[in-house]
């Protein structure tokens, strides 16, 4: 959790990113789909056991940046995921999820989706008491 906010705090719009050079295969990745618009691979530090990540190959900062002439490839983004989740057993149930800005969690700015399994929904009210249950045990060592 705390890599994650980390990540978050220094994250930087603009330039080159982690998923600029899975794109140009200059760093590895579990990539299961590519086509001439995306590539799908599996997270490097995945939420749930199954959790992968669709990424356009037009690099767009974040949602609020992408323009009108985006929307196909946006939609385009879905269809694959929802390919994707099919193929990776998804097929009861997953969730997209796009974070948005620092205040969104977005740790690389290079707009993608996040595929998680609708389970994730359990893990994510249980990583929520875990951090109120941080925040309290933080304060009372404070009061000491």
């Amino acid at each position: 959790m705390a890599d994650e906010v980390t990540k978050v705090q220094v994250a930087q719009p603009g330039g080159d990113t982690i998923f600029g050079k899975i794109i140009r295969k200059e760093i590895p990745a579990k990539i299961f789909y590519e086509d001439d618009q995306c590539i799908a691979f599996h997270d490097i530090a995945p939420q749930a056991p199954t959790h992968f990540l669709v990424v356009p190959k037009k690099p767009i900062d974040q949602l609020s940046k992408a323009e009108d002439s985006d929307a196909a490839l946006l939609g385009h983004l879905i269809i694959v995921a929802k390919k994707c989740a099919t193929q990776v057993g998804l097929s009861k149930g997953y969730r997209l999820v796009v974070n948005e800005g620092p205040d969104g969690g977005q740790s690389v700015y290079h707009i993608h989706i996040h595929v998680p399994p609708d389970r994730m929904a359990s893990w994510l009210t249980s990583l929520y008491w875990k951090c109120k249950l941080l925040v309290i045990i933080t304060m009372c060592n404070t009061w000491k």
